[in-house]
């Protein structure tokens, strides 16, 4: 590594986001003695703030507290080595140690990566896609995949993601062709799905979004949860913001790491860096329950934002237009296809239960807090 590169990250780590990120990060060691020194792991993170920063730093802190300090991950924020698009390939290379992003941030390698996370929904949410990856065969076809791509990687997923709101729109979304010929942002399969249904798509990293829509770039876009979006300003940018859609109904955080530094660590090592993401998984998920909430009552209340229910109509559409990419990818992909049935007839059977033994949630809501609109 060059004296330029070490130069570099140090001043990106005594500023902004990444100066959070270090210190969240860097755990006080009372049990390390004086000369012992913790092997230390260069990791960055797709997020340069916000509420995915923080899920990142909660990894970060799991590992280097459950190790009691023998071993330390050192948390680079947005662009600290890397642009967003190359981080999967820096990690293979060694160029960095580890990564923390999602699967969608490198479709563009083969579009069976958006599988582990914005594929077509099946009736499942995305803690039943962890539970496919962990269970019913995901992880074993993930690292399948790795090795035909040719990757040195070895990678867990952690935070189960509620799905993700169609978004933020210039007028109430009443019907699909209101969308049609609409420049709109979102990442992954989604991408084809939203194109099928006549909308123009951009494919933008997060902190492009609200800009891009402001300057006419984009006419509406989508990031994840309402936190997010709060951050970004989008409630600066438009009022009309729509919840639930199947474009992309579920999806986790992918932590990857170099598989040779990997295999080269301390057995102990190694099952805390796997442990320490199921941690965070779920409290990932108890977090986001706290903050979307909240987030969402600020949007409506504090900056005048409507909120809709994404029309059934709609979304009826989104898995008409999953049908056939479904269709085209299963033609032209075999692994595609090969991971595609392993999930129906995961979802099948575990849907056929949860579907069934699920009350009616929103009518006990309904009885007690007043009609959702």
């Amino acid at each position: 590594m060059t004296e330029e590169v070490k130069k570099s990250r140090r001043k990106f780590l005594t500023t902004g986001a990444a100066a959070i990120a270090g210190g969240a990060a860097a755990a006080s060691f009372p049990n390390i003695s004086v000369g012992q020194s913790p092997t230390v792991l260069k990791v960055q993170a797709a997020w340069g703030g916000g509420i995915f920063l923080e899920f990142a730093q909660d990894y970060v802190r799991r590992v280097n507290e459950m190790s009691g300090g023998s071993l330390k991950i050192d948390l680079l924020g947005v662009g600290a080595v890397v642009k967003t698009a190359e981080m999967q390939t820096a990690v293979h290379k060694g160029v960095l140690d580890g990564a923390h992003l999602v699967t969608a941030y490198w479709y563009s390698k083969s579009p069976v990566a958006s599988l582990f996370g914005t594929g077509p929904c099946f009736g499942w949410s995305a803690n039943e896609l962890m539970g496919w990856i962990q269970y019913g065969g995901g992880r074993a076809l993930y690292n399948e995949l790795m090795d035909s791509l040719r990757l040195d990687l070895v990678g867990f997923f952690s935070g189960p993601m509620p799905a993700q709101p169609l978004g933020w729109f210039k007028e109430h979304i009443k019907g699909s062709d209101q969308m049609k010929g609409l420049k709109y942002r979102t990442v992954g399969l989604a991408a084809d799905v939203l194109q099928e249904m006549g909308m123009s798509v951009v494919q933008l990293p997060g902190g492009e979004i609200q800009p891009a829509m402001k300057s006419g770039l984009i006419d509406a876009a989508e990031f994840n949860n309402p936190t997010s979006d709060k951050d970004f300003g989008m409630q600066d940018v438009s009022k009309h913001y729509h919840l639930g859609s199947f474009h992309q109904s579920q999806e986790c955080f992918e932590i990857i790491f170099n598989k040779r530094r990997f295999n080269n660590l301390a057995k102990e090592h190694q099952a805390i860096l796997e442990y320490a993401s199921e941690a965070a998984s779920a409290d990932m998920a108890w977090k986001a329950m706290e903050r979307y909430s909240q987030d969402l009552v600020v949007l409506q209340e504090k900056h005048g934002v409507n909120v809709y229910k994404t029309p059934d109509s709609v979304m009826q559409d989104q898995l008409n237009a999953w049908d056939k990419i479904v269709e085209k990818f299963n033609k032209s992909d075999p692994f595609f296809k090969k991971v595609i049935e392993s999930q129906m007839a995961w979802a099948k059977r575990h849907g056929s239960y949860a579907l069934r033994n699920s009350p009616n949630y929103a009518g006990a809501y309904e009885h007690y807090f007043g009609k959702l609109s």
